[in-house]
């Protein structure tokens, strides 16, 4: 080839490839764009509480479909059996016991000097000195949407202190007056991206999602990272009018029973449904990291049923916060797996950080406890080859929760009650209901458990309770 030809072809050749990637990048599919992310977290959602989790009353027909296409973790858990601890782990990565974010904000109101212990000097907001997940992708380029509940800290530690660009709906309160517009008045009134006219008269749910698929509308160029965080199905427990009629109508099952929780739940399933929905419109759900959790057990009295685990929120049993966790990566995730390796809130923060590409703060990562899900997410039946995952308690609850620490090693796990330092040793796969403590019988196991556990508490800097001056024993 003649040299003028030979210059001419690699001009002509390097404006078409051009041309290519300028096509690419205006329809958002630039292989160099980083995957878009949404994490759902539902508040007070148990175990049990979809279909695709064994249900035999709630409706969740949009998460099942979610699950059937990427992955259902079976031994997932929140950080605490409260939800304040548990979104300060999901924001940082790191054990509420390290962040001395230890209980829901502000705590139980109650009287201690009929206990015997007083919870320490705790942490009541997420401190600024962390670099929080949306701190660390909003750096890498990221937009960072949150929606819903926040309940991390009042004005100067909102949402929007704390890395996210848009906070529609996010406040100090732990839960809504009502679900039913106007929601409890001026202290429920945010920021919208949608008109007057569709603000009203909504159900709280159904207007969170109106929110959600609007800004999904309006993210053209840049990656998003939406933290879509319900405030169901906390109490108050108020279904959607026309869904509690349904469930009404519908035959009780065993375990689940209550129709205006079957309709919160369903609720949900919608407001899911309607924003996978809009990121296939907007041509980007091949783009999008999806996560689905909960930040705690579910409320066992009168509103849900954790059976066969034991116990509930605020509990320090497998109820208090053994939860649902669904993860769909594009691409990688296979339709239909189930993993049944032990995973923890914590993980969401290097695991999101691995598959955006971003490295976040270095000095901060240091102090991460979460490990990266990604060869979870790759094959379900690898081992992460982490020894432990812990967890620490140090106070009291509506829900006669007490102070108490706990480890979980392989099968076992051992809970130590601070008021008298007795402990339960438990066989998960043999007792998933923790029924037979196992403490006399495997002393061995026992011993191992606590010096490993209190070990941990030692290195991450625990706040531990304090005996009570005004408490007597009663006689």
């Amino acid at each position: 080839m003649k040299p003028y030809l030979k210059r001419l072809y690699s001009f002509v050749a390097k404006v078409f490839v051009l041309c290519i990637f300028l096509v690419c990048t205006s329809n958002g599919m630039s292989a160099q764009r980083p995957l878009n992310v949404v994490f759902f977290l539902v508040d007070d959602l148990g175990w049990t509480d979809l279909s695709c989790y064994g249900s035999d009353f709630y409706q969740t027909p949009h998460i099942d479909q979610l699950a059937a296409e990427g992955m259902k973790f079976t031994q997932n858990y929140s950080a605490c059996n409260a939800c304040s601890p548990t979104r300060g782990a999901l924001m940082t990565g790191m054990y509420p016991a390290r962040t001395h974010l230890t209980d829901w904000i502000p705590g139980w109101g109650k009287q201690y000097s009929q206990f015997a212990l007083l919870p320490p000097k705790w942490k009541q907001h997420l401190e600024q000195k962390h670099t929080s997940l949306p701190e660390a992708l909003h750096a890498a380029g990221y937009t960072t949407l949150h929606l819903g509940k926040w309940h991390l800290g009042g004005p100067g530690n909102l949402p929007q202190d704390h890395g996210f660009d848009i906070n529609i709906g996010g406040s100090k309160r732990g839960l809504p007056a009502s679900y039913h517009f106007p929601y409890g008045g001026a202290a429920m009134k945010w920021h919208s991206s949608l008109p007057e006219s569709q603000r009203k008269d909504r159900y709280l749910t159904d207007r969170l999602a109106d929110e959600a698929v609007a800004l999904i509308k309006r993210q053209k160029e840049k990656p998003f990272f939406m933290y879509f965080s319900f405030y169901s199905v906390h109490a108050p427990i108020q279904g959607r009018k026309d869904l509690v009629q349904k469930y009404k109508q519908l035959p009780a099952g065993k375990y689940h029973k209550n129709p205006e929780y079957a309709a919160m739940v369903e609720s949900v399933d919608k407001a899911v449904g309607r924003v996978r929905a809009q990121l296939e419109q907007s041509g980007i759900a091949d783009q999008t990291l999806i996560v689905f959790t909960s930040d705690n057990g579910g409320v066992r009295r009168k509103t849900s049923n954790n059976a066969p685990l034991r116990g509930e929120k605020g509990q320090h049993w497998e109820g208090g916060s053994r939860v649902p966790a669904i993860v769909h990566w594009p691409g990688i995730t296979q339709p239909g797996t189930v993993c049944n390796e032990q995973i923890i809130t914590m993980d969401y923060y290097p695991t999101i950080l691995e598959i955006t590409g971003v490295a976040g703060n270095a000095d901060h990562n240091k102090n991460v406890d979460g490990v990266s899900l990604v060869p979870l997410l790759k094959n379900p039946k690898v081992s992460l080859g982490r020894d432990a995952l812990f967890w620490h308690y140090p106070h009291y609850n509506v829900f006669v929760g007490i102070p108490y620490s706990a480890i979980r090693v392989g099968d076992f796990k051992l809970i130590k009650y601070y008021e008298d330092n007795h402990t339960e040793l438990y066989n998960l796969v043999d007792d998933l209901s923790e029924s037979h403590d196992l403490t006399m019988s495997r002393p061995g196991i026992t011993a191992r458990l606590k010096k490993q556990l209190e070990a941990h508490l030692d290195q991450v800097g625990a706040q531990l309770p304090i005996p009570n001056p005004q408490f007597k024993t009663p006689k």
